[in-house]
């Protein structure tokens, strides 16, 4: 198909800018490369289970962390520094759209001009490797001619390597290779004759592809050098496409079957081939702007693992309900009841935190790598492991490594429960309800499946209610969240939903009903009233909790509820449908990294008990 170069353009609609010659017969333009940052909810994300690319509208790719999840950037213009990959319109004025192809993670991007639709399949080669990574993208010519202006400019080190690239002959004229430090990179579909160098090192390109048409193009970045021919691109998509696929079944009996059948999709980006699970792609985007709360999520969370292999064994899901039982089963036959509360997804201690000289996303200039709350101790955790263990256990899921880490959990919760710990939110450690009881949920479910001599765990179980009760049950008969806070917590919903109590015990029931009628706003659901502040000034909307109240409500027969909270949680979302970890409800906007894996598990989980019948249960009624 016929393709088109041309070189007016420095910019997006820019003129042309001077150039002059450069190393390699390389043309120079001394324009700088540059993209403007947008609001989250506009940016899709590209995974392939080892790291994850963010794409925002104008089709720049700003984040990519290489060659794992919690390794440094090699595109972080997100965050302010230096590193992009742009594939967009050469003309100033277009509106853009863009969708996932279902049954995976592959974007297009579409931009409409005045004469002309043109689309951007865009796609990491799934499923990934941890040493490479191929980002795939063609360009489509909907309608009419389509010029693309391309950039690219990779810089590792969250920016302070910069990237050399030339031709490579030996691999034909469309062919680049070189590196940026350690990082190898080979770039085809940019014929040399055409490709320009920006002032700052970058490369820039523009094509015209005629209606119809189409142009691949294909990078790829790997830790030692290829040897082998570039990647074909009819054989990479097919590839891909078969994988996904074969990932992504229909989720027919949910209530939500493409959203159900997303999440599913953006689940298995996160997850590497060991299992581990990210519980978000990113770092330092802001919870709430100027607030100092920007963290970083690289990392695989023992709770959030649980949540997903959860929801997919509610769901049938059986890839990720064995990701998860494997890799939080090596963890706690590993360390037992020194279990940490996230790992990176190999296994290893999440570095301490430290600062990185970047400007940061607006709004945030505080970037850092790491995270303090690999040293907490998280009691809560090893509960959730048990209900993990048990519900895979119910589908036959549960293999002998499974069981020993289950009585592992059992022994670092008879040993550990009377210690404070750090809690669902990651506070200042003390005697957390929520942490008591999700144990006794976890004890409970322990002994259910196992055969015989566990009156021990059920014992310990009793004990733990018993103490919750006695020592924080608010006077107005609901759990509070600790002895000295006498808040409600939407946490404490969960050990209705998971066990530790009936759902319809009087101390249930309050608490849904104390969660509705003072931690909910406009159908959103906060975590908790914060010190001295009405709900929204302190944080956003915290989806996670908002699914956790349609299953509560789902438990308490409420359906209308149930179907509220669930349709007002899922549409928290921009035109790629990915969530953050909270939602600002004044704003609608998206907050925190992103895609927060535990809501879309929350999302699978409830979308498939919605499905089923609500059993009304006495008294529960508003």
């Amino acid at each position: 198909m016929r393709r088109r170069m041309r070189m007016s353009g420095a910019g997006y609609g820019a003129s042309v800018a001077p150039m002059t010659e450069g190393a390699a017969g390389v043309r120079l333009d001394p324009a700088p490369i540059r993209s403007s940052s947008h609001p989250l909810r506009e940016y899709a994300v590209l995974a392939d289970g080892e790291r994850a690319a963010l794409v925002g509208p104008s089709g720049d790719i700003v984040f990519l962390c290489f060659p794992r999840w919690h390794d440094d950037a090699i595109f972080s213009h997100l965050l302010g520094g230096d590193g992009l990959y742009a594939v967009g319109p050469a003309q100033p004025h277009y509106v853009w759209g863009g969708h996932y192809e279902p049954g995976g993670l592959i974007w297009r991007s579409r931009w409409v001009s005045g004469d002309s639709i043109v689309e951007c399949r865009e796609a990491l080669a799934f499923p990934g490797e941890p040493g490479r990574v191929v980002i795939l993208r063609r360009i489509e010519a909907v309608r009419g001619n389509a010029r693309l202006r391309i950039v690219v400019d990779a810089r590792a080190g969250f920016g302070r390597e910069p990237m050399s690239l030339r031709p490579d002959g030996a691999t034909g004229d469309d062919c680049w290779s070189g590196h940026s430090g350690s990082v190898h990179l080979r770039w085809t579909g940019a014929p040399v004759q055409h490709v320009r160098e920006a002032a700052d090192g970058g490369l820039v390109l523009e094509i015209e592809v005629d209606e119809g048409g189409r142009h691949d193009l294909v990078l790829e970045m790997s830790t030692s050098r290829r040897t082998d021919p570039p990647p074909d691109p009819d054989r990479a998509w097919a590839a891909t496409e078969q994988a996904w696929c074969a990932r992504t079944p229909a989720q027919m009996d949910s209530i939500a079957p493409a959203d159900a059948e997303h999440a599913v999709a953006v689940l298995h980006g996160l997850t590497s081939g060991t299992g581990g699970m990210v519980a978000a792609a990113t770092t330092s985007l802001p919870e709430r702007a100027e607030q100092g709360r920007d963290y970083d999520y690289r990392y695989a969370w023992i709770r959030d693992q649980c949540f997903t292999g959860h929801a997919a064994a509610v769901a049938g899901e059986g890839a990720l309900l064995h990701s998860a039982v494997s890799f939080v089963a090596d963890r706690l036959l590993a360390d037992g009841e020194h279990l940490r509360p996230a790992y990176t997804v190999d296994g290893g201690p999440v570095p301490s935190s430290r600062s990185l000289p970047l400007p940061g996303y607006p709004g945030a200039p505080d970037v850092g790598v790491g995270n303090g709350a690999g040293e907490q101790f998280q009691l809560d955790a090893f509960g959730e492991a048990l209900l993990l263990f048990a519900a895979a256990d119910r589908l036959g899921a549960l293999d002998a490594d499974g069981m020993r880490a289950a009585d592992a959990a059992v022994r670092a919760i008879t040993r550990r429960h009377d210690e404070p710990d750090g809690g669902v939110w990651e506070l200042s450690p003390k005697r957390w309800t929520h942490s008591q009881l999700i144990c006794a949920a976890g004890l409970r479910a322990y002994a259910a499946r196992r055969r015989s001599g566990q009156r021990a765990p059920l014992h310990l179980a009793e004990q733990l209610v018993d103490r919750a009760t006695r020592e924080s049950l608010h006077h107005t008969g609901r759990w509070q969240r600790a002895p000295d806070d006498p808040r409600v917590d939407a946490a404490l919903l969960l050990p209705a939903l998971r066990g530790a109590v009936p759902p319809e015990d009087p101390r249930s029931v309050a608490t849904w009903r104390a969660v509705v009628e003072d931690l909910t706003d406009e159908g959103y659901v906060y975590r908790f009233r914060q010190e001295g502040g009405a709900l929204g000034e302190a944080e956003g909307a915290f989806l996670l909790c908002g699914f956790h109240l349609a299953l509560s409500s789902h438990q308490q027969g409420d359906t209308v509820g149930a179907a509220r909270w669930f349709e007002r949680s899922r549409a928290a979302v921009g035109p790629p449908a990915i969530f953050t970890e909270e939602f600002d409800v004044g704003q609608r906007q998206l907050r925190g990294n992103l895609p927060q894996a535990f809501v879309h598990a929350l999302l699978l989980e409830t979308a498939h008990t919605l499905a089923l019948p609500a059993c009304p249960l006495k008294g529960a009624s508003r």
